[in-house]
């Protein structure tokens, strides 16, 4: 079945802990805002998946397939009871690390223990001329067209063995290369839509408004493009925003690049001149970084679990790229994590900043939201402190929250309901 990633959002819930290696920009108040919107009236409309799908592009020899089959593989290893699978060659579901997760269901003596799921699509190395057909062009355009967010790997190492395909190491050029091909893409697509709704005819007034939003959206959208810039940086009306969503525009989609160095360079990325050269174009681009050393990742996979620990210290740094790439993803859709935990199970739900216990409540089941009474709640901390649900009642850190309560990060949740 085709998946429509465009038009629905595939939740996974975000970490505990702030991602202390990733660089953030300074976005505008006014792009956060639209962001948060675009996901809001997605997820409003549809129903909520356990899986965020984050397609990994870059040009040829960058180590993305490298990336991508060691992340699949450091993700398997995270949780025995994840229903792990490949759907195609070059897609895989992989585990989210939470070690909040295993805290919970052994003070729980759950039976099992569920994470969320990331899937990541490995997309072909995409070249200069994509977007008019060289190498594989639109084939794997379309495909990102059906990603949730974009991780560009950009390669910011040396290696005789390994060509460029330029001919040299430029991180900047690589990045604009895959950006102006998108920025093509996008503006093809545009200009089509827009010959269609000029001969076309709105049926009724409200079909009427709808179009007459649409094209307000694209002239500013095509605009911005021919600068050079992508749609995501426009500022557009709600109205508008919806009535070009269904377009699936490569340059709407939220972007991380991925700087992937040498294994020498993971401890002090900032000293890597290339990493610099990331970073600075994230800035310009209102977009993030995440540096990783696809190596590492590869070699992780050679080593038994207890192993790897040992292994990521001795390089100087404290967990695999796999949780960094995961959390900073999830960041940037605004995510939030809560929790269930029984002898049964205990499960992570995903939602968005913001939701209340009712919305929570339905991401589970859409009986919960329209038969919901109360939520008993405890902080992850005041659980964990406690020993359990039972316990957490006694000390009276076991609140009983209502439908206006806002769900926040880490709250361990029984809903009361009645249908």
């Amino acid at each position: 079945m085709a998946r429509a990633a465009c038009n629905h959002l595939h939740l996974v819930p975000s970490l505990v802990h702030p991602l202390k290696s990733t660089l953030f920009t300074n976005n505008t108040l006014s792009t956060t805002r639209t962001r948060f919107y675009d996901i809001q009236r997605r997820f409003s409309s549809s129903k909520i998946s356990m899986s965020l799908r984050a397609g990994i592009v870059g040009l040829p020899n960058v180590g993305k397939s490298t990336l991508f089959n060691a992340v699949v593989e450091n993700g398997k290893a995270q949780a025995a009871n994840f229903p792990f699978c490949t759907i195609e060659p070059n897609v895989g579901i992989v585990a989210v690390p939470d070690s909040r997760l295993s805290v919970l269901s052994d003070l729980s003596k759950s039976q099992r223990s569920v994470p969320a799921s990331i899937e990541f699509v490995d997309i072909a190395g995409l070249v200069k001329g994509a977007s008019q057909g060289e190498g594989l062009g639109n084939k794997f355009l379309s495909h990102i067209r059906e990603v949730d967010s974009i991780l560009q790997v950009v390669r910011c190492f040396e290696d005789n063995d390994i060509v460029h395909v330029n001919g040299k190491v430029d991180p900047k050029s690589d990045i604009d290369v895959i950006n102006l091909e998108l920025v093509f893409s996008d503006l093809d697509q545009i200009e089509k839509r827009i010959d269609k709704l000029k001969k076309g005819k709105a049926k009724d007034s409200q079909s009427k408004l709808k179009e007459e939003a649409e094209k307000s959206a694209l002239e500013k959208v095509q605009q911005a493009l021919m600068d050079g810039k992508p749609a995501r940086s426009v500022t557009l009306t709600d109205f508008e925003r919806d009535a070009v969503k269904h377009l699936c525009l490569l340059t709407m989609k939220p972007i991380i690049y991925v700087a992937n160095v040498a294994e020498t360079d993971l401890a002090d990325p900032a000293d890597n001149n290339f990493v610099k050269d990331v970073t600075n174009v994230a800035s310009e681009l209102q977009s993030r970084i995440v540096t990783i050393s696809a190596q590492v990742e590869a070699e992780l996979t050679e080593l038994a679990i207890e192993e790897r620990q040992e292994y990521l210290q001795s390089l100087g740094v404290s967990e695999s790229g796999l949780g960094n790439l995961i959390r900073a993803t999830y960041d940037l859709l605004g995510l939030r994590t809560y929790f269930t935990s029984g002898e049964k199970e205990t499960k992570a739900w995903t939602i968005l900043a913001g939701m209340t216990a009712p919305q929570a409540a339905g991401v589970i089941h859409s009986d919960f939201e329209k038969g919901f009474i109360r939520a008993e709640t405890v902080s992850y901390d005041d659980f964990v402190a406690a020993g359990s649900l039972a316990a957490a009642r006694e000390k009276g850190v076991l609140r009983s929250e209502g439908k206006d309560y806002v769900v926040q990060e880490g709250d361990v949740m029984l809903f009361r309901f009645n249908v």
